[in-house]
């Protein structure tokens, strides 16, 4: 049932920015305009999120289009029709863009096709065509509530003149929701293997290496380490992942590695578009440098380079609204101490080569990795072929492609 409806929260939030009962979308936007107001509904893993900028001398007049906007849609046929045909065509188009094809497909790699963080939260083709209105109106009486509702302001602006204007909240419903239980545990690998998507024609191949570490999101745990960790090797410009292939061997535009993680689970990933005909070279110099920083760590150079750098970018990284915004909304979504970057930067400024090393040892496996190569497998089989790995072969879907003989 719920792999059935992928894509529904995605579909609902769409919905909630076309007509209300009182202001058609076009009406609403205009009266937006007339404000310098933004207003926008999104949906993410686990939530809804309306988001909301303007004036201050207009802060009334905006909230009150929010709460005309969150507490009476009009879900039209017309709307929802023209959405999804949207939606259905963008899933074709995707298909032919290594990039996406990517992304997908080694989610369903790392946790299985079945695991719910394997799939896109804007569904498929299928389960968005399988929609219909109702589920939509049904979405919206079952799961707007609220309890658990966050609201984070940043402005000019004191709690005790925004609280009266947010009092439209107390009537959303109040009853409790529960979400269903994502599973983090990651597929099992035995030993790396070369999972191949063929795009025929592709300039590029899409490379994705790497593997689901099951490591959920800490402020100042393993994962922040695990940040750390990477920085040198594919986390900046001057990493060397890029440094190799862009800048010495020119057969990207940039190539980056680093490490992910939320409330359910993380990943580890290198990507990268490499020119086809240097594919197999390439892959070759990844898990090469993979392998020689998981055997001889960090240099002094690099720790001290890394820490200078890290050391001076939270002066800039919390300086718009939005950046602050997104920063308490952090703080709030996974119950952090307000002085956590405080101690992140003593982490840092404490870390030793030592540390470093011996987490590499424990999160960079190059020997149980899974690489995912999607390009034009013409120009690309025969090279790989040769770096003797076992290669499987999948659809765009990510289903595995039964061929004799490959």
């Amino acid at each position: 049932m719920i792999a059935a409806k992928i894509g529904l929260a995605s579909m609902f939030a769409s919905m909630m920015n076309e007509d209300t009962k009182n202001y058609s979308a076009e009406q609403m936007t205009v009266e937006l305009q007339k404000l310098g107001s933004n207003v926008s509904v999104s949906s993410s893993v686990d939530g809804i999120t309306f988001n909301v900028q303007c004036l201050k001398k207009n802060l009334a007049p905006t909230l009150a289009l929010v709460e005309e906007r969150m507490l009476n849609p009009k879900f039209t046929e017309s709307s929802f029709s023209r959405i999804q045909k949207q939606r259905v065509e963008g899933f074709k188009q995707l298909k032919a863009d290594p990039a996406a094809v990517a992304d997908l497909v080694f989610a369903k790699i790392n946790y299985g096709p079945n695991n719910i963080l394997a799939m896109n939260e804007d569904g498929t083709e299928y389960t968005i065509k399988n929609l219909k209105l109702q589920d939509v109106q049904d979405y919206f009486n079952n799961y707007m509530t609220s309890q658990g509702v966050k609201v984070v302001v940043v402005g000019d602006v004191k709690q005790e003149e925004v609280l009266p204007k947010l009092s439209f909240l107390d009537k959303l419903p109040k009853k409790k929701i529960e979400l269903p239980a994502a599973n983090g545990a990651a597929s099992s690998i035995d030993k790396t293997k070369v999972f191949m998507v063929d795009i025929p024609k592709a300039a590029q191949s899409q490379f994705r290496v790497g593997y689901a570490t099951g490591m959920k999101y800490d402020a100042t745990g393993n994962y922040y380490r695990s940040m750390l960790l990477n920085y040198p090797l594919g986390g900046d410009f001057n990493s060397r992942l890029n440094l190799n292939l862009r800048e010495d061997k020119g057969w990207t535009y940039g190539a980056r590695s680093g490490f992910s993680a939320d409330e359910y689970s993380g990943d580890f990933s290198f990507s990268s578009g490499i020119r086809a005909d240097a594919t197999d070279s390439a892959l070759v110099e990844v898990m090469k440098e993979l392998s020689n920083y998981r055997d001889n760590g960090i240099t002094e150079a690099e720790l001290k380079f890394m820490k200078n750098s890290l050391g001076q970018r939270d002066a800039r990284s919390y300086e718009t609204g939005i950046q602050k915004a997104n920063f308490i909304r952090r703080i709030l979504d996974y119950n952090l101490p307000a002085n956590y970057i405080d101690q992140q930067n003593k982490i840092l400024a404490n870390l030793t080569k030592k540390e470093v090393d011996a987490f590499a040892k424990k999160m960079l496996a190059p020997e149980k990795m899974n690489i995912l190569l999607v390009g034009d497998k013409a120009k690309i089989l025969d090279g790989i072929k040769k770096l003797g790995y076992e290669i499987v072969e999948l659809d765009v879907d990510g289903k595995k492609v039964e061929k004799k003989g490959f």
